[in-house]
């Protein structure tokens, strides 16, 4: 047998070469064992760990430095963006541990772009108390990802740099998660993936791309400004190539080039967009603030890392132009932050990478009319911010991309699944989705609930020594649901509601359906978990079953009326069927009924969300 194992030699030519099977057993005399291995570890990678170590995997997490969180520490983008309205799963276990620390959940809306803001030190500190608590759980790190050992196309773990010096690390898995910030894992594994625009032919979404091009959204180096008090001066020195021309209609303080778009705010609304706890500002600044138009994801690592000095260098430039021109002296760098040398983020925030081609490809179509389609069954995270890309750095890029309104949304697992690659699951960016979508299956919650469904997922794979593909869809969302995550994004059900799991499940068949609705940052989709059932509403019930509905008239659904339903289609009694009760039966209750007595749960789907086989009778 042959490995394929490919590192990076340190030394003058910096090349890659191939291990040879005698170099690789040797390797392997001195490598780790696990079930599941994360590589990266961001908000997805950390939750992905977390997931799959208390679904009792043995699960090593390996990270690119001595912080956990990725974006939402590491980067520094410590404001969230969306699902404000749907905390569940670990994203709310996180949510709520940032309440305690801060004393109640209005600490924590201290600037306008967001409800959730904190400081990212805070972020990095609760995610390893949350790993340090999972005894199936291992962390390394600053260890650098080199590359994947495969056989054929079978990835069979990693292996990795210390940085400190130590040495390689080998670690051996039957899954292996991506959860790169970048998707550097699935590209070394020679899965397929995309980068940049696809066009509106190749996607069928029609926004304004007319061609395929590598064009990415831009990145932020973000900063942390921290107000050390009125007569303080923290100017820092004036960058080299500073022009406060570069930021003009930042805010209306400085606007003088009319042909750029009108700012909105003054400089300190503009600087109120990010203010953190603590007396904090996150410099995160879109349009004509810090964000820079930089293509690193193919670049090999020592060229990336001095790729990105220009973004560094374009905050540093924002920082003196706030300092000097908008007349704020007394906000300097946080001292108690970011542990780096010039106390800028770890590491930079990028908003897209590598979208790996996987099972499924979910696209904008999909996604603002999910029952148009079947996907929505196979859902196993949620978001609903709406599509927000970054483009305003890059003149090459489409200016004026047609984004219509959405609805709150669920993400296919397929789109976690690579084709042709066996062993490997994808999380973070890299999820097989259109370069549209990404937009808003980027964000901060979505990433960490989609991270925790990649967990479930090869947690699952790991225990039943089967490929991710073969695992049943259906196992993989009762996990989720157990750990109160939501499959379907129904605001008006929350997962202490009591019967959401029922509400979730059936959601998920599509026997009853919400409404989905955009509106404006927060979209919507609603169940009316207290409203009355109507025959109309039940057609998927009778298209489930092959059978025609039962002639009951149109007025709201009896309690009788629904016992006449349910054994209309073979259901069992069951003790909630059995009480007696006069009026109308709710749409909650109804949902109930149908997951005691019917259980279309169970109901196979395969990725594409169709049924694969006929429905089981209780």
């Amino acid at each position: 047998m042959r490995l394929r194992l490919t590192f990076l030699i340190f030394g003058i030519l910096g090349l890659f070469s191939m291990i040879s099977t005698e170099k690789a057993a040797r390797f392997t005399k001195n490598g780790i064992e696990t079930d599941v291995l994360v590589v990266g570890g961001g908000a997805g990678g950390v939750a992905a760990a977390i997931q799959s170590a208390r679904m009792g995997a043995k699960t090593i997490l390996v990270v690119d430095g001595p912080w956990l969180g990725g974006m939402l520490s590491a980067a520094g983008v410590s404001a969230t963006d969306g699902n404000h309205e749907l905390h569940s799963g670990i994203w709310q276990e996180f949510v709520q541990a940032l309440i305690k620390h801060y004393g109640g959940e209005k600490k924590l809306a201290t600037g306008w772009v967001s409800n959730t803001q904190f400081e990212p030190h805070v972020a990095d500190s609760i995610f390893k108390r949350m790993v340090t608590a999972e005894k199936k759980l291992k962390i390394i790190f600053n260890a650098r990802f080199i590359g994947v050992i495969s056989q054929e196309n079978r990835v069979m773990g990693a292996y990795f740099d210390d940085v400190l010096g130590n040495g390689l690390t080998e670690i051996f898995a039957h899954q292996t998660i991506d959860a790169t910030e970048l998707g550097d894992v699935l590209a070394d594994a020679r899965a397929g993936f995309d980068l940049g625009m696809e066009s509106g032919s190749q996607t069928g979404e029609r926004v304004g791309v007319t061609a395929t091009n590598d064009i990415i959204q831009d990145l932020t180096y973000v900063a942390i400004l921290k107000d050390y008090g009125k007569g303080r001066d923290c100017t820092i020195t004036k960058p080299a190539g500073y022009d406060p021309r570069e930021f003009d209609g930042a805010c209306s303080n400085y606007y003088y080039d009319t042909l750029r778009r009108k700012p909105t705010v003054d400089a300190q609304k503009m600087m109120n967009y990010g203010k953190l706890p603590g007396g904090k500002y996150l410099i995160n600044w879109p349009i004509y603030g810090n964000d820079t138009y930089l293509n690193v994801v193919n670049m090999r690592r020592q060229k990336r890392d001095s790729a990105l000095e220009a973004a560094k260098q374009t905050t540093l430039r924002f920082i003196y132009f706030i300092q000097t021109q908008l007349d704020f002296p007394q906000l300097g760098l946080a001292d108690d932050e970011f542990p780096t040398a010039d106390r800028l983020a770890l590491i930079p925030y990028h908003r897209e990478g590598r979208r790996v081609k996987g099972l499924v490809r979910f696209n904008m179509n999909q996604l603002a009319s999910p029952f148009q389609y079947n996907l929505y069954r196979t859902g196993i995270s949620v978001g609903d911010y709406p599509i927000d890309h970054h483009h305003k750095k890059n003149p090459a890029a489409p200016q004026h991309l047609e984004f219509y309104p959405v609805p709150s949304y669920n993400i296919p697992l397929g789109t976690l699944i690579p084709k042709g690659v066996v062993g490997l699951i994808v999380a973070e960016k890299g999820i097989s989705v259109t370069n549209v979508v990404n937009g808003t299956t980027r964000l901060q919650p979505v990433v960490m609930l989609t991270g925790q469904a990649a967990g479930a997922l090869a947690a699952l794979a790991s225990r039943k020594r089967l490929s991710a593909v073969k695992v049943p869809i259906r196992e993989v969302q009762a996990q989720l649901l157990r750990s109160g995550a939501y499959l379907m994004p129904y605001n008006d059900v929350k997962p202490s509601h009591s019967r959401f799991i029922s509400i979730q499940k059936i959601g998920a068949t599509g026997l009853m359906r919400g409404v989905p609705t955009p509106h404006g940052w927060a979209n919507q989709t609603w169940f009316y978990p207290d409203s009355a059932v109507y025959m109309k509403d039940l057609a998927p019930l009778a298209e489930f079953y092959g059978k025609s509905l039962p002639a009951l008239g149109k007025d709201a659904l009896s309690y009788d009326e629904a016992r006449t339903v349910l054994r209309h289609f073979g259901g069992r009694s069951t003790e909630s069927t059995r009480a007696t009760r006069s009026g109308w039966i709710s749409r909650a209750e109804f949902a109930t009924w149908l997951d005691e007595s019917l259980d279309p749960f169970s109901r196979d789907v395969n990725h594409n969300g169709d049924f694969t086989e006929p429905p089981r009778r209780k």
